[in-house]
């Protein structure tokens, strides 16, 4: 159970990460809103995007994510 409730947690913390750094990238909730904790049976955390974006809308996500990488 321990594993499980470890995991949730890891998946959670990330999950809140993704949606608050496309919230901050000023993308609406409709583009972030989908986004979820997911825990396997095993315990393994993840975390599901579920999200179809507009080519622009991945286009920021992107340029973001090459600027985060490059400082």
């Amino acid at each position: 159970m321990d594993t499980y409730r470890d995991g949730r947690k890891q998946a959670t913390d990330a999950a809140e990460a993704i949606r608050g750094a496309l919230a901050g990238l000023g993308l609406p909730e409709r583009v972030w809103g989908s986004v979820r904790p997911m825990v396997t049976h095993s315990g393994k955390p993840y975390v599901h995007l579920g999200m179809v974006v507009r080519a622009d809308v991945a286009e920021k996500i992107a340029e973001a994510m090459r600027t985060a990488t490059s400082t």
